[in-house]
């Protein structure tokens, strides 16, 4: 089974989806056979690299809401996050552009820090207000997921993985993907948002593997066999 899933660093509910779906297949009997791949995207691709606002003040503008509003809102995903072992502190974070973090992301991968990569971008996004389109900010969370800082400035100081971001972005769309997380199994089957762990479990052991089970072939029920209790001679 290849599981794709379509993420982006500014969203905080594809944080708190990463960790349902890796708690439902830590317990999915048929792991070891899931092939999972994380794919970019991005909610704003116009979103500024120098001078970005708060992610307070663009929510504001965005929905018309007023600033006592908009952080109610942001308390109720904040603690839905902490029920899945997060601490959010989203009043912090900066509405920057994130298409370098993703190419930073696809660099971690190719190193075989992928993951470490990925959580520590979220990690300094929604709890930190990092500016992931800051450079040195990017260079900083990096190297303190393991990766050369060398290399991540040479990444930065071209464009390196910008064309399997954008391969990512091109496919988001042919699966007709406009928000995230979104999960696409086998190429056939979609979920849609940060579904609860056992809708996530439950969808694994649907879609994966299954048990056969025999039909019987008729005949006496009470025929002689052996079982765990002993053997048992056919009544009558």
């Amino acid at each position: 089974m290849k599981i794709e899933i379509w993420s982006d660093i500014a969203c905080p509910w594809c944080y708190i989806g990463k960790v349902r779906f890796e708690n439902a297949l830590s317990r999915y009997e048929h792991a070891a056979d899931v092939e999972v791949v994380w794919r970019a995207f991005q909610l704003q691709p116009d979103a500024p690299r120098d001078n970005a606002p708060s992610t307070v003040e663009h929510l504001m503008e965005k929905y018309g809401r007023s600033r006592e509003a908009t952080l109610e809102m942001m308390q109720r995903v904040t603690d839905v996050a902490a029920e899945e072992g997060l601490s959010y502190q989203l009043e912090r974070a900066v509405a920057a552009n994130t298409f370098d973090a993703h190419r930073l992301a696809k660099l971690g991968e190719a190193e075989g820090a992928g993951e470490a990569v990925m959580v520590r971008l979220m990690q300094a996004y929604q709890s930190e207000g990092a500016n992931v389109a800051d450079p040195e900010t990017l260079v900083r969370l990096g190297r303190e997921a393991g990766l050369e800082e060398a290399a991540v400035r040479d990444l930065l100081a071209g464009d390196a993985f910008a064309a399997e971001v954008e391969a990512d972005f091109a496919r988001a769309r042919s699966f007709g993907v406009s928000g995230v997380p979104f999960f696409v199994i086998d190429e056939q089957h979609g979920i849609s948002g940060a579904q609860p762990s056992e809708f996530f479990l439950a969808a694994l052991r649907q879609l994966g593997p299954q048990q056969p089970k025999l039909a019987m072939v008729g005949g006496a029920d009470d025929a002689a066999a052996c079982d765990d209790d002993g053997c048992a001679l056919p009544q009558g």
